[in-house]
This record gives C-alpha cells, sequence and structure tokens, in this order.
C-alpha cells in the first residue's frame, strides 16, 4: 500500500510538473511579444497546478520550486512598464481578476512586490494589502507556501532605515516589522493547524513528520525581522519579541513551540538576548509541559557564555541585567511583586503574554513557576543538564564568583535530594559533566574543594560512578601539580573520594575487577604524595587525617596506601631531624618521636591484616629513620617489631630469604645502637639465618652477616675474629650443600657457594681484616681448584666463569703492584686457558 501510495504521488508530481511546463512555454512567448493578455493568462495557468491537494510538503515543495523560477521572470517583466504599457497600479487591480484564488495571489503578490520597489504607493498599505489577502488561502500546505512565497519577494523590499517617506507617511521600519509579525503569525497558525486535522495515529505521525519539513518556511520570517535595518533594541523589546512571544504561547503546540523558541535564540543578536533576558525566560514555563526547555535554555546559555567570551568589555552589562539571577531563579523559583510586572511591562502594552499570567494574581503576588516545575514531564536528566548549561555559563561569564558556582550545585542537590542513587545511565553521565565542570575550568581541585555542595553532589552518584568521579579528581590533582596544603581540604577532598578508600555497597571481592582495583589504589598512593604543608604542625595534622581514613578501606587496600603515608610521615621526621620531643606544654609540637608512634601503630594494623612482609619492609625503614633521629629505643623499637614479624608471621621460605637479608642490610647501616643493643638484634640475624630452610639459603645470609661485625665508616665496629667465625660457618654450610646434594643426586653440584665465600674472603683481606690472611685466601682456592677437578662435581658454565673471573682478579692485583699488590703477592693462582 505504502508502495502504491508513493507510486501515485510520483505520477501526480510528474504531471503538475509537466502542467507547468506546458503553461511556462505560452508564457514565456506571450513574455517575448510583450503580451501582457496572454501573459497573465498562461501563467494563472501554470500556478494552478499549485491547488493540488494530493502531494505531501515534500513533493509540493519541488513543485513550487519550478512555478517559484518561472514567476521570478514574470516579475522582471512586470518592473518594465514600457513592455507592457500598464502602470504598476492597474496591473495591481488587473492580476485580481484571475479565476482562481490561488493563481490571482501568487500573482498579486508578485505584482505587490513591484508595487513596492517604484513606492507609487504608500509600503504600509501594499504589505498590508498583501498580507490581508492571503488569508483566502486557508488550506495549511497551499497557504505556508504561498506566505513564504510572499515573505520571499519582499523581503528585500521592506521599509527600513534607508527607506524615504512621504510627509505624513508612517514610520517604515515599524510598518516592516508588523507586516513581518503578521505574516508570521499567519503561517505558524497554518502550521499548526496541519498537526490538529483528524486521523488514525499513523497518519498523525505522518502528519508531524510533514510539519518537521515544512518548520523552515515559518522560522525564517524570524530571520527577515533580525536582518530588518532599524529594529534596534528598544524595538526588539517594546513590539518584536512580546508578540513573537505570544504567538509561540498561545498556538500551544509541543513541535512550534520548541522549533520557534530555538529561532528566537539562534537568530537575534546575542546583546538583545541579554537585555531582554527576563522576558524571554518569563514565557519558558508558559510553553507546554512536553516541550524540551531544557536545550532550548541550554542553547540560549550557550549563546550568552559565548557572547561573554567574545570580549571582555560586554561582562560589565551580564553585571548590570543580572543575567546569573535572572537565569538561576528561572531554573529555581521567582516570587514577582506587582511593582516588578508594572516595570517589565511595557508603556504602551506591548506585552500581551504577560497579560496571561496577571490572571493568576493572588494577593498582589505573581508566582512564576520555575521551569523545572512546569515540565511536569521533564526526565531527571533534563533537570540535571539543565543545571550543566546554567554552571557552564557561570563558570565562563563569572569564574571568580565561587559562590554562584556552589549556588548551581546546591540547586541540583535540591532537585536530587529525596531520590535515590541515580541509576539512569544518562542522568549519572550528566551529574559527572556537572561535577567536572568547575575541574576543568579552574584547574585545581583547591577551588573546588571550596565549594560546600561539591560532595553533596557527589553523594547522589552510584558506587561506580562515585568512584569514575573520585578518579576524575586525582587525576586533575596529578596532571595540574595541585598539592593541597591544609587538614581540612585534606579531609574534604577525603570524603569527594571515599568511594575509593572504602566500600559503599555490599560488593563482594569477587565482583570487583583486580585491575581496575589495583589501578584505583595505586592512584589514591599517588595522591597522598599530593599532600605537603611545610609547617610541620600542619603536616602532621594531615598526616593524621590521611591515617583516619585509610585505616577504614579494609585488609585489601591497606597494602596500597600505607606505603604512601609512611613515607609521608618518614618525609616529615626528616624535617624536624633533630627534635628529640621531650618539651612539655599545653600544646606539644610535633616531633618526630611523636611521629614514630602514630607510625608504629600502622604498622601494626597493617601487619594484622595479613601483609606481614610489606608491615616488615616498613619497620626497617622506621629503623632507619630513627637510626638518623638518634633515637635508640624508637629504632630498637621497630627492629624488634621487625623479627617478631619474622618469627610469627613469614612463613614462606622465600620470604623469609628475603625479609633476613633486608634485616641484615638495614641493620649494617645502623649507628644509633650502643654495645649491648646491636649484640642483642646481631645475635637474633645471624640465629636466623642459619635456620633458613635450604642450604644455599643459610650459606649466603650467614656470610651476609659477616658485615655486621665489620662497618667501614664504623670504627668501633671491626671485629675481624667474628667476621672470619661467619665465613668459616659459611664454608661449613656449603660444604654440607655440597654432601647433600651428593647424596640426592649423585654429584655434588656447582661450586658457586665456595666460589661466593671466596669473594667475601677476598673483600675482607683488601679491608685489612688481620684475621684473613693470604694462606687462607690461599687455601679456599686450592679448595675449590680440587672441588672442580672432581667427578662429583657438576660442570656450571656460570660457576667456572665466575671463578676464573675472580682468579684474574687477584692476578690484576699483583700485576698492578702497590700496596694491595704487596699483599697479593703471596697468593699463587692458575688460570685456565
Amino acid at each position: 500500500m505504502l508502495s502504491e501510495g508513493f507510486e501515485d504521488e510520483e505520477k501526480w508530481l510528474a504531471e503538475g510538473i509537466a502542467g507547468i511546463q506546458h503553461n511556462a512555454f505560452f508564457m514565456h512567448r506571450a513574455l517575448d511579444e510583450n503580451n501582457l493578455r496572454d501573459a497573465l493568462k498562461y501563467s494563472a495557468q501554470m500556478l494552478s497546478e499549485l491547488r493540488t491537494s494530493r502531494l505531501s510538503p515534500h513533493k509540493y515543495y519541488d513543485l513550487y520550486m519550478r512555478a517559484f523560477d518561472e514567476l521570478r521572470r514574470l516579475e522582471i517583466f512586470f518592473k518594465d512598464e514600457s513592455r507592457h504599457g500598464v502602470s504598476i497600479v492597474d496591473l495591481y487591480e488587473l492580476v485580481q481578476h484571475a479565476g482562481n484564488i490561488l493563481p490571482r495571489l501568487y500573482l498579486l503578490c508578485t505584482v505587490g512586490s513591484v508595487y513596492l520597489r517604484c513606492k507609487d504607493a504608500p509600503a504600509r498599505d501594499v504589505l498590508k494589502d498583501l498580507v490581508e489577502m492571503c488569508r483566502a488561502v486557508q488550506h495549511p500546505i497551499r497557504g505556508l507556501f504561498l506566505r513564504s512565497y510572499l515573505s520571499q519577494i519582499s523581503k528585500d523590499k521592506l521599509p527600513d532605515i534607508g527607506y524615504e517617506r512621504e510627509e505624513g507617511e508612517s514610520n517604515g521600519v515599524m510598518d516592516a516589522v508588523e507586516f513581518v509579525l503578521q505574516n508570521f503569525t499567519e503561517m505558524n497558525k497554518l502550521w499548526v493547524r496541519l498537526q490538529q486535522q483528524q486521523g488514525p495515529s499513523r497518519i498523525r505521525e505522518k502528519r508531524e513528520k510533514e510539519r518537521n519539513e515544512l518548520r523552515d518556511l515559518v522560522g525564517k520570517n524570524l530571520h527577515v525581522l533580525s536582518q530588518i535595518e532599524g529594529v534596534d533594541l528598544g524595538m526588539y523589546k517594546d513590539t518584536v519579541l512580546p508578540s513573537v512571544l505570544e504567538q509561540v504561547v498561545n498556538c500551544k503546540d509541543e513541535l512550534a513551540q520548541f522549533y520557534l523558541m530555538e529561532c528566537i535564540i539562534q537568530v537575534f543578536p546575542d546583546e538583545y538576548h541579554l537585555q531582554t533576558l527576563e522576558i524571554l525566560l518569563g514565557a519558558c514555563p508558559q510553553l507546554q509541559p512536553t516541550v524540551d526547555i531544557k536545550t532550548v535554555l541550554s542553547q540560549l546559555m550557550d549563546r550568552l557564555s559565548n557572547y561573554a567570551s567574545s570580549s571582555t568589555e560586554v561582562l560589565p552589562e551580564f553585571l548590570q541585567v543580572e543575567a546569573f539571577t535572572k537565569l538561576s531563579t528561572a531554573i529555581g523559583r521567582k516570587l514577582w511583586t506587582m511593582k516588578e510586572l508594572n516595570v517589565m511591562i511595557s508603556p504602551k502594552g506591548c506585552f500581551p503574554f504577560m497579560i496571561n499570567i496577571l490572571t493568576l494574581i493572588d494577593r498582589k503576588i505573581v508566582h512564576n513557576r520555575k521551569v523545572i516545575e512546569a515540565q511536569v514531564d521533564m526526565p531527571l536528566v533534563g533537570a540535571i543538564s539543565l543545571h550543566v548549561s546554567l554552571l557552564t555559563f557561570t563558570l565562563r561569564v563569572h569564574p571568580d564568583r565561587l559562590d554562584y558556582v556552589d549556588q548551581v550545585l546546591g540547586s541540583c542537590v535540591k532537585k536530587l535530594s529525596g531520590k535515590p542513587k541515580l541509576d539512569d545511565n544518562r542522568a549519572t553521565k550528566q551529574v559527572v559533566a556537572l561535577l567536572s565542570a568547575p575541574l576543568d575550568k579552574y584547574n585545581d581541585i583547591v577551588t573546588a574543594l571550596t565549594l560546600s555542595n561539591y560532595p553533596r553532589v557527589m553523594d547522589h552518584l552510584d558506587h561506580e560512578t562515585n568512584k569514575v568521579m573520585a578518579m576524575v579528581i586525582i587525576q586533575s590533582i596529578m596532571k595540574n601539580n595541585t598539592y593541597i596544603s591544609t587538614a581540612d581540604k585534606v579531609e574534604v577532598l577525603f570524603e569527594l573520594i571515599k568511594g575509593l578508600i572504602k566500600d559503599l555497597d555490599e560488593t563482594t571481592e569477587d565482583e570487583v575487577d583486580e585491575e581496575d582495583f589495583n589501578e584505583e589504589q595505586n592512584s589514591v598512593a599517588r595522591l597522598i604524595h599530593m599532600l605537603h604543608n611545610d609547617d610541620p604542625e600542619e603536616m602532621f595534622k594531615i598526616i593524621c587525617t590521611v591515617k583516619k581514613h585509610i585505616m577504614s578501606g579494609g585488609p585489601r587496600r591497606l597494602p596500597f596506601t600505607v606505603p604512601s603515608l609512611i613515607f609521608s610521615a618518614l618525609r616529615l621526621i626528616r624535617q624536624l631531624q633533630g627534635q628529640d620531643g621531650d618539651i612539655v606544654g599545653e600544646e606539644v609540637p610535633t616531633t618526630p618521636k611523636k611521629i614514630f608512634q602514630l607510625l608504629n601503630e600502622t604498622i601494626e594494623a597493617l601487619a594484622s591484616v595479613s601483609s606481614p612482609e610489606l608491615a616488615l619492609r616498613l619497620s626497617l625503614q622506621c629503623a632507619g629513620a630513627a637510626n638518623d633521629c638518634d633515637l635508640e629505643p624508637v629504632a630498637y623499637e621497630f627492629f624488634t617489631q621487625a623479627f617478631i614479624l619474622y618469627e610469627e608471621e613469614i612463613a614462606d621460605s622465600k620470604a623469609q630469604v628475603t625479609a633476613i637479608h633486608l634485616i641484615i642490610g638495614t641493620l649494617q647501616r645502623m649507628h644509633v645502637f650502643g654495645i649491648e643493643n646491636r649484640d642483642t638484634l646481631t645475635h637474633k640475624a645471624t640465629g636466623y639465618s642459619a635456620k633458613l630452610l635450604k642450604k644455599p639459603d643459610q650459606c649466603r645470609a650467614v656470610y651476609a652477616c659477616s658485615h655486621l661485625f665489620w662497618v667501614d665508616d664504623q670504627d668501633g665496629i671491626k671485629d675481624g675474629e667474628r667476621v672470619l667465625l661467619c665465613l668459616k660457618r659459611a664454608l661449613r654450610i656449603a660444604n654440607a650443600a655440597q654432601q647433600m646434594a651428593n647424596v640426592a643426586r649423585g654429584s655434588s653440584g656447582p661450586v658457586t657457594l665456595f666460589v661466593e665465600i671466596l669473594n667475601k674472603y677476598i673483600y675482607y683481606f683488601e679491608k685489612g681484616n688481620p684475621q684473613i690472611t693470604s694462606s687462607t685466601i690461599q687455601g679456599l682456592i686450592e679448595l675449590i681448584t680440587t672441588e672442580m677437578q672432581s667427578d662429583s662435581v657438576t660442570a656450571l658454565p656460570a660457576s667456572d666463569a665466575f671463578f676464573t673471573g675472580t682468579l684474574r682478579y687477584i692476578q690484576f692485583q699483583k700485576q698492578k703492584g702497590g700496596i694491595l699488590g704487596e699483599k697479593y703477592d703471596p697468593i699463587k693462582v692458575y688460570i685456565p686457558a
């Protein structure tokens, strides 16, 4: 059925075009012969093709354009009186004798355009006659195209500033404005009537689509109005805008109201919109509830924002007219008194649409409903998007007014209050856009932290989106290298990102993406390093604030966040290095000892959530910092904590190996311990080294302990005998490892451990340990050589190369000479080829 209708319409269009072409041919011949009578005859027959009612608007437009092109040629003929010999006045009367109304009016409009140009009659009279005569065609489509033709051919002939008036003739600009306004009004009525025709829903949907195709015919009138020279701000405010808005409001048609409001915003100058903002906004709540008013207001605010951005010179105008107040109260609520209404209504009474409001007067106060309340069907996403547009406007026009920004956020909070967490993706995106706008504008999260309503808006996001927004905030801080310098701001910041630092819902661990979780927590860890203040007291408050928040994060988060807190605190300790914390008073100042107490509590909490290895590492870091501050009891306490973690919490053999080497390395660098404490800790370290599970691990740990008894930069720690004891014990363990390998695999394995111990002997030999002699080294070299030549030893290229390299080093030192060369001279080495 649809295909048949389409084919029929194509056939009717083809017939109409053929009719136009046929009559146009004879019209052209008459024009060439200057035969006025035949020209009018064939032009009327040609225009009769436009009387059809069988074509859709799209097809009718094709037919109309064919006729329009021919009428332009006819107009040229009418202009030249010498060709047809009839005055324009007589011609104006003559064309009205055409038999059918539609051809008659097209010809009348064509002659009327010439009439306007030649100025043989007042423009006001001609324009009024033309626009009134066109009332005769009330068919929506035919009437729209007829009036569109009238607008098209008259727009360049309308009286404006340059129009020369006769004495006593009225204001030409006002005449032109009234003509266009009347034509616009009648066209809009025809356009709306097209939808009001009855029919099944399928037909109504089709008609709605057809109406949408015709909208530009109506909108062009507003463009013509905007192009008339002489339409200044005063005339626009008193006459043009009220008349247009009256028609927009009174038509009560959703499509027409939305489109025409868009047209008003797009075609008239920005300055006019700014100066008539209250009038324009006052019409918005009177539109149909289904009109997409959010888009209209968003476009208005975008235009005003661009206008403000175009030049700083226009900003005082925004302040003068209180643009923000008017926009925010249009979205919010405004109470107008009678005095205010009297100011808004022009003295000439040219504000008809406001008269409708006057009927709502009750006790001399008029309640102007806010746009969101008037739009009863406006979804939540629409209301939020209005706030996004208003906030964008505010940030571009009044970036220095943080109170305005906070006011917009507060208005959005009010809209969201009483509602559950957002579950509409579109609404959620709008809220994210709202929250992102201040960050993008100021590039400074510190500014956003001063907005009291900012966290209140975030509270309405669901957990996942809250985390996304928190990541946006952190990324903004990192990108702009922003430091947060007060504890109060840190408190607000961590409230904003609480979705990252603790669970806000019942999500289980299995439901959380591991990669995303790690990235989120790493971001929080990086953020902690951006919290800094040079004042130790304030910095300590910041650290305490951070600790309070991250300790509520649960066992999965602490391993990510606690290290950053620890190192931030250690940085403060180094800043305070030298204070002993024994000052007594009403306000005890921040001291290293006070900070170490906080760190101890934090590490204990970390150890209790199955992160003993990390806790041990951090304990050793704190011990090193206490060493630098000469706080022996504190350092000893952290080492004690490390050994307890090693004993009770670390069971994995590989983790034990790593841990004991960390303990040995840290203890080696300590200078704060007295003899008793150092001996205690050293004894513990050597004891645990010898108890590791695997013999090779025992061997390496034990010879590493030798460094605890010989520290180069500490003269008091150079115990050669105990170094030798450690190395001999390492040799025994290495020998036992060889024997165990021989029993288990039938071969003794590589001699790597022996070569490593040889290198330790060489190290202490060069450092001047009297217990390490050349004969001791010579004996160890011979032992390794014998082992390597044994059939039971598994050859390993890496071990062989290691031993050969050691021998070459000895040979090099002998050849180099000097004091060290003399020490090596007794040692005999043989380097195999």
